[in-house]
């Protein structure tokens, strides 16, 4: 089908609220590596990589024969039957996460793995109450919706019982009005006035997202994650760790991006880059605390551990072993990031970059001084880069972000490439809206 027959088809059957990138909806019909083509034959560099999750680009073929054998052998089996590649995967995560998480829960998507360690820390803690951050977002279910800071991504006006919110890190918009790090991260200490104010004083669980990915990538100080922790074990709760976006050396350095901050969760979770592209979500914990469970209801998943998903994803953790581990993320993210400073300098209209790795947020503004968000140019930006051969997200409350996260196996030369192209664009922009 050409682009008219597929979008007719969305109009008419899918549900009018799917979110789609640009003025006209881009149908997408292959990929490979670092690049995809549409239905029509153009071809676009990928820096947003199917929203961080082809954390090894398109079409690896390590991770398709992987997928491919396992096919072969067995498809489905429920969580109701052992199977060896379930098994394996929960062996390799345990081996590549911080401190003693160790018994794992799969699941299938990122929504799913942050209700299930939502679920572990009430049953655990005997309490309710839970606090998350404003600018995060945790999923779309009833809960992960009430979890989620964001009026736009809360449908039907959603809101469970006993969830919190706290100040969001946001140093370049500080709610405080303060400057870091004269501020002495008194947005952490929010979260124990919370607790004091808004709840019984015994909570479940802190649940954040190291970097808020549909936030704009907010990337809290240094020691925000530390103080917030503590809090969390003063007044009875867990620290829950959401790595959906930041998991499987996506900020580089560490195999996930808590370790930034050197703090190990009591409970982390984490989907997206796991399989690369293969639906899986994981909810991992300590032993002592998996064993919490045990006795306290039944429990199953019809898909949760799907052999053909956790061979994909034991492969896909084997090749950024190989291709893209933590400190090839880290030195290729560290070069994006400058070459995006450099355009900071030349275009007014860039308020702002930050990020770790290859999690790199571009925030527009109408004027520095005011930070007004250039939510419009933002748009524009993706649609010229678009008309220019590269992909890239957005996200922030205000829709004035720039998402910039490719494959995880990518290089400098593809990052030279993705900065021309973004050059080429701001400089149209910047004719357009200055």
């Amino acid at each position: 089908m050409d682009a008219y027959e597929i979008l007719e088809l969305q109009g008419k059957y899918l549900w009018p609220n799917h979110l789609l990138y640009y003025t006209d909806p881009l149908p997408l019909d292959h990929g490979e590596g670092m690049y995809v083509w549409d239905v029509e034959g153009n071809q676009y560099l990928d820096f947003f990589a199917g929203i961080l999750t082809t954390s090894v680009g398109h079409k690896h073929p390590k991770v398709l024969d992987a997928a491919r054998e396992q096919m072969e052998k067995l498809i489905h089996s429920s969580t109701l039957y052992p199977n060896e590649k379930h098994v394996r995967l929960a062996e390799k995560i345990a081996d590549i996460t911080p401190g003693n998480l160790q018994k794992s829960y799969f699941t299938n998507s990122g929504t799913e793995a942050n209700e299930n360690a939502i679920l572990l820390a009430r049953v655990v803690t005997g309490h309710q109450e839970v606090i998350a951050l404003r600018h995060a977002y945790h999923g779309r279910s009833a809960l992960a919706m009430s979890l989620t800071g964001q009026a736009a991504w809360r449908i039907g006006g959603t809101h469970a019982h006993g969830v919190k919110h706290a100040m969001a890190p946001y140093c370049y918009r500080c709610p405080l009005k303060m400057t870091y790090p004269e501020c002495g991260v008194a947005c952490a200490e929010d979260v124990e006035d919370v607790i004091k104010t808004q709840t019984s004083g015994k909570i479940a669980a802190v649940i954040a997202e190291p970097i808020l990915g549909v936030g704009g990538f907010i990337t809290p100080p240094p020691e925000y994650f530390g103080i917030v922790a503590e809090i969390a074990y003063t007044y009875g709760g867990l620290f829950i760790a959401d790595e959906v976006q930041t998991g499987f050396g996506r900020t580089g350095t560490y195999w996930f991006g808590i370790e930034h901050w050197g703090v190990v969760p009591d409970v982390m979770t984490m989907a997206k880059g796991i399989a690369n592209g293969f639906p899986l979500a994981n909810t991992i914990t300590t032993a002592e605390i998996a064993d919490e469970m045990k006795g306290k209801g039944l429990t199953i998943s019809t898909f949760g551990g799907n052999p053909v998903s956790c061979a994909a994803s034991l492969a896909t953790i084997e090749v950024l072993e190989e291709e893209a581990n933590p400190a090839h993320v880290a030195e290729v993210g560290d070069y994006l990031h400058a070459g995006l400073k450099r355009l900071q300098e030349k275009y007014p209209m860039i308020g702002d970059v930050r990020g770790k790795g290859l999690m790199q947020g571009v925030e527009l503004v109408n004027d520095r001084e005011t930070k007004e968000p250039a939510a419009d140019a933002t748009n524009y930006v993706l649609e010229v880069a678009r008309s220019s051969g590269l992909l890239i997200g957005k996200g922030g409350m205000y829709g004035n972000v720039l998402r910039i996260a490719p494959p995880l196996t990518a290089t400098k030369e593809h990052v030279d490439e993705a900065l021309e192209k973004l050059d080429r664009t701001f400089a149209i922009v910047h004719e357009m809206t200055w």
